[in-house]
C-alpha cells in the first residue's frame, strides 16, 4: 500500500510542480505586486534615495523651511575643494591656511563664504575670492544616494540638523524604487474612470454571455440536433471557423468589413451615405461590432458542448416523446433542457471567466475606443501595466486591477454554482441495489 501511494505521488509530482509554477506562483506574484507601487519609474528591484525638483517640492508642504535651504547650494571646506585651491595656481599658503583654520565649516550662502575667505591673511583678490569659493560649492539635489544612510551624511555634512521625524520625511521623498502600499486598491475605489471600466466590463460579458455563447450556442446545438448528420457536420464545422482563425486574421476581416473603405461603407454608399469606420465612428456601433466579433468565437465553443452533451441524451426518450404526441418545442422544453443543466453551467462558468479575462479582440479592433468607450477591465490592467501612451508603466496599479478581475471571477463562479444547485448535479444517483 504504501509503495502504491508513493507511486502515486512520484506519477502526479510533474502536474503538480506545473500547476505550482504556471497557476498558482503568477496568482501569488500578481498579489504581491498589487501591494506595491512599482512602476517604470521605481523599476522592480529597489531604488536610490534622489532629491530631485518634484521630491523638493513634495517637502515644501511638510516642512518648507528645510526644503527651501536644501534647494540652495553650500559651501563647505573640505579637502575635495582645497585640492582644486590647490590646483588653481594660487599662493599655496591660501590653502593651508584654509585647512588649518576652517577645514569642516559650512556656510550657508556663497556671502558668507567668501566674506571668510577675504579675510584670511594672505589677502587674495576679489577675483581669486569667487574662484577659490566656488570650489567649494556643494549641492545635494539631483544627487542619487544608493542607501538612507549614505544621503543622511551627505545632508550632516553640509550643516543640516534634522530630527528622526524629519528624516523619515525626506527618506519617503526622496526614495525612487517602490514601496509597500495598499494605494493602488483605494485609487481602484476612488477612480470614476476606474467604475466606467467596470460597467464596460460587466456589460460586455453580460452581453456575449447571454446572446451568444449560451442562448445562440444552445440554438446552434438544437438546429443542428435535429438536421441530418451530413449537413449538421458541415454547419457545425462553419461555426468552428471563427475559433480557429488566427485571431489578428479574423479581427482583419471584421475591419475590413467596419473600415470606411471597407465592406458596409461601400454598401451604404450606394444609397447615399458618406463612408465611416463603423468601429470607431460612435460608442453604439464599436460596441455592436465588438460584440459580434467576440459573440462569434464565444458561440463556437457552446455549440461543441451543447451538441456533445444532446448526442449523450438516449434517443428513446426522443423517439417515446414523438409516440406521445410531443411537439418540438415541447421535447427542447421537457427533455433537451432538463439534461443540460451541467453543460450549461460548464459553459457559463467557463465562458465568464474567459470573458473577464480576454481582450485580444477588442485591442487588435477598437483598443478600447473610441474615447476608452469599450475599455474592459482586462484590457485596461493591460494598458496600465504594460503598454500606454503615457511612458509610465504602473505594475503595481495593473496587477491590483488584475487581482480584482480574479476576485470577480471567483464571486461569479460561486454564484453560478449556486444557481445552477452544484451540490444537487454531483450528488450520488439515488438508485437501489
Amino acid at each position: 500500500m504504501k509503495s502504491s501511494r508513493m507511486l502515486g505521488l512520484i506519477m502526479i509530482a510533474p502536474a503538480a510542480i506545473m500547476i505550482l509554477l504556471f497557476f498558482l506562483m503568477p496568482v501569488v506574484l500578481t498579489g504581491v505586486f498589487s501591494m506595491t507601487n512599482m512602476t517604470t519609474a521605481t523599476g522592480i528591484s529597489g531604488g536610490a534615495y534622489q532629491i530631485a525638483p518634484h521630491s523638493l517640492n513634495d517637502l515644501k508642504s511638510t516642512m518648507p523651511d528645510i526644503a527651501e535651504q536644501m534647494s540652495q547650494p553650500r559651501y563647505t571646506i573640505d579637502e575635495t575643494g582645497l585640492k582644486a585651491v590647490e590646483g588653481l595656481g594660487l599662493d599655496a599658503g591660501i590653502a593651508t591656511e584654509l585647512r588649518a583654520k576652517h577645514m569642516g565649516e559650512v556656510f550657508k550662502t556663497r556671502r558668507e563664504a567668501e566674506r571668510m575667505i577675504k579675510g584670511l591673511d594672505q589677502g587674495p583678490s576679489t577675483t581669486q575670492v569667487k574662484q577659490i569659493s566656488e570650489q567649494f560649492n556643494r549641492s545635494v539635489v539631483n544627487s542619487r544616494f544608493s542607501s538612507r544612510q549614505e544621503l543622511f551624511t551627505a545632508l550632516d555634512t553640509l550643516g543640516f540638523k534634522l530630527t528622526d521625524a524629519q528624516k523619515d520625511s525626506i527618506a519617503e521623498a526622496t526614495y525612487t524604487g517602490w514601496n509597500w502600499t495598499t494605494e493602488n486598491f483605494s485609487r481602484i475605489v476612488s477612480s470614476p474612470d476606474m467604475a466606467r471600466v467596470l460597467f464596460n466590463t460587466l456589460l460586455y460579458v453580460a452581453l456575449v454571455l447571454v446572446l451568444f455563447n449560451t442562448t445562440y450556442a444552445m440554438l446552434l446545438a438544437i438546429w443542428t440536433h435535429y438536421m441530418p448528420a451530413a449537413p449538421a457536420t458541415i454547419f457545425r464545422s462553419i461555426w468552428l471557423l471563427p475559433r480557429i482563425t488566427p485571431v489578428v486574421i479574423y479581427v482583419l476581416m471584421w475591419k475590413w468589413l467596419a473600415w470606411d473603405t471597407g465592406f458596409i461603407s461601400v454598401l451604404m454608399g450606394k444609397f447615399g451615405y458618406p463612408p465611416k469606420n463603423y468601429l470607431l465612428d460612435n460608442a453604439y456601433n464599436a460596441w455592436l461590432f465588438v460584440i459580434l466579433i467576440n459573440g462569434f468565437i464565444g458561440a463556437s465553443m457552446g455549440m461543441l458542448v451543447f451538441s456533445s452533451a444532446l448526442k449523450a441524451i438516449p434517443k428513446s426518450q426522443f423517439f417515446a416523446s414523438e409516440v406521445d404526441g410531443a411537439s418540438r418545442w415541447q421535447q427542447i422544453r421537457y427533455i433537451i433542457l432538463p439534461q443540460m443543466r451541467w453543460p450549461i453551467l460548464f459553459v457559463t462558468c467557463y465562458q465568464t471567466l474567459s470573458l473577464l479575462a480576454s481582450f485580444n479582440e477588442i485591442l487588435l479592433s477598437t483598443r478600447g475606443g473610441p474615447g476608452k468607450a469599450t475599455e474592459v477591465w482586462s484590457l485596461a490592467a493591460y494598458h496600465t501595466a504594460l503598454n500606454n501612451y503615457a511612458g509610465n508603466l504602473e505594475y503595481g496599479l495593473g496587477a491590483a486591477m488584475a487581482l480584482v478581475l480574479v476576485v470577480i471571477g471567483i464571486v461569479l463562479s460561486l454564484f453560478y454554482l449556486r444557481i445552477f444547485n452544484y451540490g444537487t448535479l454531483v450528488s450520488r444517483p439515488l438508485i437501489e441495489d
